[in-house]
């Protein structure tokens, strides 16, 4: 008991603003030149044109004369976007500890004024789990977070968006701060990792870790990023102190947003300076802007016709020949890693539904491997025949990727898809299966309890069962040409 109350007076926050620590440092304490700086910066940046939403950032966090134009086309992405909360993550440099630090009361400010932390999330954050607290240091001297706030002040100039300050002080936090940030997080919520990359190596061997570890994130699997950084800590570059110094805190990104289209706004290394006389090409630091694109954009009528033609070629070519159909797409979104079901109906009554959730491969081929499954492998019915071929009819449904939610409360019915699990069972319905059924929520949970996961028709209401809720563009089309 007496730990539990250390915690919670450890959470409380008496200091109403955080002062800036690094003003006059790593960027100028001067409103007026800092201003001035910043708009510069941004002004120099392309604008790069974004199909999508972005969700998350990752930029760089050094002074500004070496990193502060890689980070402009980072922030230079969210003109315009109608962004609430911004979730500023970064690893410590200044102290390790056990957790994860939110700061959750008050203001931070620059040179540039103050912003307003949003005390409502934070406090839900602390209160989701006892390894996240408020630790006062880890954020007083801390500069990888107060350097993102002059751009965001720039680009976001309007007083209602709010900001949460997120500290990791070891690598244990990672998944405890997902965990609890996948339950909070809602479509207005940026998120921004603060992440430099190589400390210290020379130019040449700076452009080969970078560009290692770059890929790794754009594959967008955080096992990439961890056997990539340890691969090269391996290799013995000489000088070579870190690989990423905010790991962690793009691991939680990365963990946050799979799925989304991972692109590269921009990166160079200090060596790159625009002033030759500065610049050391013998020991260099790394820097990046990546954004992470909400791939929940639509896929317009070509684009799905594309799919729902690949879907029957692929049925087609694969029960009269026993041969997978090998194409290579070349249109962008059909590029995206999503998950998506393939559904074959003949006569109107379902012959088969299969799909995945997971994005490792790109959507056209999700469809292709998906149609096969569904023609052959769907355990409720038998293969499909050749002589059936002219009588099926195609639907796919392209999917979200999986949110969890604490509560069965949060499902909107004709809008969610919903799978459940319960130690080894699990169970799967697509959002237009209540649509299509006339199904209320508790029907159609009832059912999805009962005949998809083999448990019992309230299970859905135990604490015990996981919920994860998704969202579909469903495009069905008759006999396809």
């Amino acid at each position: 008991m007496a730990q539990k109350n250390n915690e919670q007076s450890f959470q409380q926050n008496s200091r109403q603003v955080r002062e800036p620590a690094v003003a006059g440092s790593f960027y100028p304490d001067n409103k007026a030149e800092l201003k001035s700086m910043v708009d510069e910066y941004l002004n120099k940046a392309e604008l790069l044109e974004i199909n999508g939403s972005i969700k998350a950032l990752i930029v760089p966090h050094a002074g500004y004369e070496y990193s502060g134009q890689i980070a402009a086309y980072g922030f230079k992405t969210l003109v315009g976007k109608p962004i609430k909360r911004v979730i500023l993550i970064g690893n410590s440099h200044q102290e390790y500890f056990d957790g994860v630090s939110v700061w959750n009361a008050g203001n931070f400010k620059t040179p540039l004024g103050e912003i307003a932390i949003d005390e409502d999330f934070a406090d839900k954050l602390i209160n989701s789990n006892p390894k996240i607290i408020f630790k006062e240091s880890a954020h007083l001297k801390e500069h990888s977070l107060e350097v993102q706030l002059p751009f965001l002040q720039r680009i976001l100039p309007c007083s209602d968006w709010k900001i949460v300050p997120i500290i990791l002080g070891n690598q244990g936090g990672i998944d405890i701060l997902i965990d609890a940030l996948r339950n909070l997080i809602n479509d207005n919520t940026l998120l921004i990792a603060s992440s430099d990359l190589s400390h210290y190596p020379n130019y040449k061997d700076a452009q080969y870790s970078d560009n290692k570890v770059i890929q790794a994130i754009l594959s967008g699997k955080r096992e990439n990023l961890q056997k990539i950084i340890s691969d090269l800590e391996k290799q013995g570059i000489p000088d070579l102190q870190t690989c990423a110094c905010g790991q962690g805190a793009i691991e939680v990104v990365m963990g946050l947003t799979g799925g989304s289209d991972v692109r590269l706004l921009k990166s160079a290394n200090s060596g790159d300076l625009s002033r030759p006389e500065r610049a050391d090409k013998n020991r260099v630091v790394g820097y990046m802007s990546i954004a992470f694109i909400d791939n929940d954009s639509k896929l317009n009528e070509a684009e799905q016709k594309i799919l729902l033609n690949l879907a029957k070629q692929t049925v087609e070519n694969y029960v009269q020949t026993n041969k997978i159909i090998e194409i290579k797409e070349t249109n962008a979104n059909l590029n995206k890693h999503q998950g998506a079901f393939v559904t074959i109906k003949k006569h109107g009554d379902l012959r088969g539904c299969i799909g995945e959730f997971k994005a490792d491969e790109p959507l056209y081929q999700v469809v292709i491997d998906m149609a096969i499954a569904t023609a052959t492998q769907d355990p409720r019915f038998n293969p499909i025949s050749e002589d059936e071929l002219d009588d099926l009819e195609y639907e796919i449904s392209v999917l979200s990727p999986l949110r969890k939610v604490n509560s069965w409360k949060e499902i909107e019915i004709n809008k969610h898809g919903v799978e459940i699990k319960q130690g080894m069972r699990r169970g799967v319905f697509l959002p237009q299966v209540a649509t299509e059924n006339n199904w209320d929520l508790n029907t159609f949970m009832s059912v999805l309890c009962t005949q998809k996961a083999g448990l019992s028709a309230d299970c859905w209401k135990n604490p015990k069962t996981e919920i994860y809720v998704f969202t579909a563009q469903v495009f069905p089309i008759d006999k396809q040409e």
